[in-house]
């Protein structure tokens, strides 16, 4: 009984150090401007929905939302589309140096973003894209791809060979085996991917305030960021903004929770 007290009491100081960050936008969120200077009281003593409305009435938030959407979302297809063709190829066909071509992928991700900013920039601009949302759909994928892969070929070399090798003598061709029989099975590491891919995309913000110049393209981070003028910092606003672009993310995790979570232990036992 004493290690179940003493188990739950950690869970809860963990649960309640993760959230409260969330915890206290969602609060901050809820005061008006002349409660926000003052502390205490913690709670708002009149709760008020005005900040949320600001964001839509007085910010084009609502574009800044389909923004970081669209990138995200196209960034997460690209990858996963991608880096699932490259991960079965290099996992299951005869592939020379496969090994040498893995770690040449990974050495992509290797590179700091702040170093690679600037030439990156230059092409952008160069190829006429800066300020488009397939600036971020384009350098979001490069980045992202060399996760996708890794993760992705791991997963398919947890698939018995035999089920491969079964579908060639039935007479499926590789991209036939692929699609049909290998795919469906690592359904799990391609939750897992995509819904790492989307939070990088999502949450992203160096290569997004370089690559973005107006709100016709410019995501989430860098439209927050943005928020304080010259004398104030609406504090009120940013915190409904936080509040409002964590809930897909949230909503997303909570959907797909058993898929991650296949995905996460997948290969974790053997026999």
């Amino acid at each position: 009984m004493t290690k179940r007290a003493v188990f739950y009491l950690a869970l809860a100081f963990v649960l309640t150090y993760c959230c409260a960050p969330l915890l206290w936008q969602f609060i901050t969120s809820l005061k008006t401007d002349q409660e926000l200077t003052r502390l205490p009281p913690l709670l708002p003593a009149r709760p008020t929905f005005s900040h949320y409305a600001a964001l839509f009435r007085e910010r084009p938030f609502g574009r800044i939302i389909l923004n970081s959407a669209v990138v995200a979302s196209s960034t997460t297809a690209l990858s996963v589309a991608v880096g699932s063709l490259c991960a079965f190829a290099i996992a299951r066909l005869r592939v020379r140096y496969s090994g040498l071509i893995l770690g040449f992928v990974l050495s992509v991700s290797m590179f700091p973003p702040i170093a690679t900013v600037s030439p990156l920039y230059l092409v952008i601009r160069f190829l006429g894209l800066r300020d488009t949302w397939w600036a971020l759909i384009i350098t979001y994928t490069t980045f992202s791809l060399p996760l996708a892969i890794w993760v992705l070929t791991s997963f398919f070399r947890d698939i018995p060979e035999d089920v491969y090798l079964a579908a060639r003598v039935d007479g499926c061709t590789p991209f036939q085996a692929f699609t049909r029989i290998m795919l469906p099975l690592a359904a799990p590491g391609i939750f897992t991917t995509a819904i790492l891919v989307f939070i990088f995309s999502w949450n992203e913000f160096l290569f997004a305030l370089t690559f973005t110049s107006t709100q016709a393209s410019r995501t989430i981070p860098v439209a927050i960021a943005l928020f304080p003028g010259l004398h104030e910092v609406p504090w009120g606003d940013i915190a409904a903004a936080s509040v409002v672009v964590t809930v897909p993310l949230l909503l997303l995790v909570f959907l797909f929770q058993r898929r991650i979570v296949e995905g996460l232990t997948a290969g974790a036992i053997k026999g």
